[in-house]
């Protein structure tokens, strides 16, 4: 029987654009682009179970804005016309559900390698990344320029293969979340050297989307709330971020948080207890004391009543979901039916363990 009673399956808006319910499948990264990173069938049917599985708003993997974007050859990529076509048959399939696309772009940045690439990764600075033991080259100026270009196209890109929006990603260590963080943002110019100053770059991205998209079309971001290492973004500037998009036009921001070189982040491990789960929530409830904005929470959640307790409590307006819809995409339809047991995923982290393969639960292989 249907609780069609709960907070989960109320619709909601971001922005004029209406979703069926609170549940969002949060970017996760396919690796299942063809060679030239247009979308193919394998991608189509991942969708269409995602679709099928009754997730209100689906945000695909990221998709690279340039080619020396990719972190990854399988990445997505939207940084040609040729990409439409595929994308477009991704955004029918999840239609035909009555769910919503939001294409997510992103490019790399500091997080990728020359192997991938070809070439030595851009950067705001020319901070070493731990995690590979590169240093990336700091942009100039002129190739800052050319990059929020670059996004702008990306987005123009997204609305014209018929995703219903778009989200920035500027999280995870990726270049927008780079030029964020007093981490990795060393510069002192126009472009770093403050908190005002770092976060231009995304400002300025945001800026020229709108420009390509229109004032109507959802343009959402997705924030580092915390890069979970020394140095890295406070809480006070990711509040004056987000507090500055707001006052820009942005019509929804996503919260996560961790990059490729922090020791936790982004997919923690082992949430085996009510009490590890939502584990971006205090930052939730910060950010909603100072935004009014729809606020995506993503992190851990693995319990309908903690979800439904997220929502009840003002803390934050969609819950997101990542590794719980790569084992059961159906979870948001059987929560609906009745359900009341947590997600099966156990958190083991095995479906980010093999970068090379396409996007899956180790532990139940399903067949994409």
């Amino acid at each position: 029987m249907e609780n069609a009673a709960s907070v989960l399956f109320t619709p909601e808006k971001i922005g004029r654009l209406k979703i069926a319910n609170r549940l969002v499948r949060s970017a996760t990264a396919e690796r299942m682009a063809l060679a030239d990173g247009t979308c193919g069938p394998q991608m189509e049917r991942l969708y269409e179970d995602l679709a099928r599985g009754g997730a209100g708003l689906i945000i695909l993997g990221h998709a690279c804005v340039r080619e020396d974007g990719r972190n990854r050859p399988s990445m997505t990529g939207i940084y040609g016309d040729h990409h439409i076509p595929g994308l477009r048959k991704v955004v029918e399939t999840i239609r035909q559900y009555g769910a919503k696309t939001v294409s997510q772009i992103n490019h790399a940045g500091r997080q990728t390698t020359p192997a991938v690439i070809g070439k030595t990764p851009l950067a705001p600075s020319a901070v070493a990344n731990k995690a590979t033991g590169l240093t990336p080259r700091e942009m100039t100026v002129a190739e800052i320029e050319e990059m929020i270009h670059a996004y702008g196209q990306a987005a123009r890109r997204a609305k014209a293969a018929g995703c219903d929006a778009v989200q920035i990603h500027s999280a995870h260590g990726y270049l927008i979340s780079a030029f964020n963080s007093p981490y990795t943002n060393r510069r002192q110019d126009e472009w770093g050297g403050t908190a005002a100053k770092r976060m231009r770059f995304l400002t300025e991205v945001y800026q020229e989307v709108r420009r390509k998209v229109g004032n109507d079309y959802p343009v959402l971001v997705k924030l580092n709330v915390d890069d979970c290492l020394e140095g890295g973004i406070t809480a006070e500037e990711v509040t004056g971020i987000a507090v500055r998009l707001e006052r820009l036009g942005i019509d929804a921001i996503e919260i996560s948080g961790g990059m490729a070189e922090s020791r936790i982040g982004m997919s923690r491990l082992g949430i085996d207890s009510r009490e590890k789960e939502a584990y971006f929530l205090p930052w939730a409830k910060r950010l909603k004391e100072a935004i009014t904005v729809p606020l995506l929470l993503v992190g851990g959640i693995r319990s309908r009543e903690v979800a439904e307790e997220i929502l009840n409590g003002g803390w934050a307006d969609f819950i997101s979901l990542s590794r719980p819809l790569i084992r059961e995409p159906n979870l948001p339809r059987q929560w609906q039916s009745g359900r009341t047991q947590k997600a099966d995923c156990i958190s083991c982290g095995q479906c980010s363990r093999y970068p090379e393969r396409p996007i899956r639960c180790e532990v139940i292989q399903p067949g994409y």
